[in-house]
């Protein structure tokens, strides 16, 4: 981490929905999602508020050897938005401890305030963390047989 990774750092992030990012599309596989109304899906929201924040972090990193990951999501999603329409997401970095990111989020679709809440994210060694995930999955695969 650079000395710059400090509270205070904002960032935005504008994106316009499209019908691939609707309730349907977010589990395909799940029939119950295919009768949902076609409108700007949670999970991608919750995916659009990472990649903001990880947006302004990057600068701040020694990417791509640190990178962060999402350990807490606590949003609220208060308004639907339809495709077509663009979300805008603003990210401040509140709390910098140790290697545990805290920021504040809102969001609005240009008609309402869409989202707030706050998102955590913590520094990893990509390397390191790889491995780790790659050994979780050998042992699982090893227990599976």
């Amino acid at each position: 981490m650079k000395e710059s990774l400090q509270e205070g750092l904002k960032h935005r992030l504008s994106f316009t929905v499209p019908e691939t990012k609707t309730v349907p599309a977010l589990y395909p596989e799940a029939t119950e999602f295919q009768h949902m109304p076609r409108v700007f899906a949670t999970g991608f929201l919750v995916g659009l508020v990472e990649w903001a924040c990880i947006q302004a972090v990057i600068p701040h990193l020694d990417w791509p050897e640190e990178q962060t990951v999402g350990i807490h999501v606590d949003l609220s999603h208060e308004a639907a938005t339809p495709p077509g329409l663009e979300v805008t997401v603003d990210v401040e970095l509140v709390a910098v401890n140790r290697k545990q990111l805290t920021f504040t989020v809102t969001a609005d679709d240009g008609v309402d305030t869409i989202c707030r809440g706050r998102h955590q994210r913590s520094v990893i060694n990509t390397e390191r963390f790889s491995d780790r995930a790659a050994s979780k999955q050998a042992t699982t695969e090893d227990t599976s047989k």
